[in-house]
This record gives structure tokens, sequence and C-alpha cells, in this order.
């Protein structure tokens, strides 16, 4: 442990310089997720997971904002600032660096999901759409 602070006074300025490269990299300076709130026994929740949840890591949308889920019996995560309280499951929320962006609640059918989140993507991120 006597060594460190000897490490820090000799690499510090490196470590420094390094953690900058990360930090001006494209995809550390985005944090864009979609928090899938759930519940169990939710049938809705069920249903996406089951038909859009093998899909969504590997669309434009969900490489973009990576899915992140929630049981909603275990609280909303702390290291978001939500808009609102969360009333139906499955609800779909939007965050970028932290934020609250955008949410779509309920599961509205496959088409319609797609169509509201790249809407939602589109208007409250710099998401470069699928085209």
């Amino acid at each position: 442990m006597r060594s460190l602070p000897r490490f820090l006074r000799r690499h510090g300025a490196a470590l420094v310089a390094l953690l900058a490269v990360f930090a001006a990299l494209p995809g550390a300076a985005r944090a864009v997720e979609l928090i899938m709130v759930e519940q169990q026994g939710c049938q809705y929740c069920i249903a996406w997971k089951q038909d859009l949840g093998p899909i969504y890591p590997k669309t434009d949308a969900g490489q973009f904002a990576p899915l992140r889920m929630v049981d909603m019996d275990d609280g909303l995560p702390a290291d978001v600032a939500f808009k609102g309280p969360v009333i139906y499951t499955p609800t779909f929320i939007l965050v970028d660096a932290g934020r609250e962006m955008g949410r779509i609640e309920g599961h509205p059918g496959d088409d319609f999901f797609w169509a509201l989140l790249e809407r939602m993507l589109a208007e409250k991120t710099d998401f470069p759409g699928s085209g």
C-alpha cells in the first residue's frame, strides 16, 4: 500500500489522459438505455419478452438503447431521475444520461411498439434510425 502514492505520482497524468480518451469515445459519452418495468404475472410483459425480447438487442434501436429489465416490486432504480411513477406494466422508459426522456406505457402490439419506440428515439435522442 505504501507504493500506491508513488505509483500515482509517477503515472497519475497518464491515467488521467487514458480516462479522458475513454470518456471521448462515442459509446462512453452516450448512456441511452430502455428500461422495461415489469411485474410478476403480467401477461403483456410475458408476451413482450417472448415475442420481442429475443429480437430487441439485434435491432438498431436495441443496439442504440440497450434494455434493462426492472421488476416493479423491487422499486425503480435509484440511478435514474424519473418524471413520475410507473403505474402500468410493462412500461418502457427511455433514459439518457440517467434522465427519463420518454415512455411507452403498456404493450401496444409488435408493430405499434417498434413505431412508437423509433419515433421516441428519433425525437428525444440522436438516434440515426434504421434506414
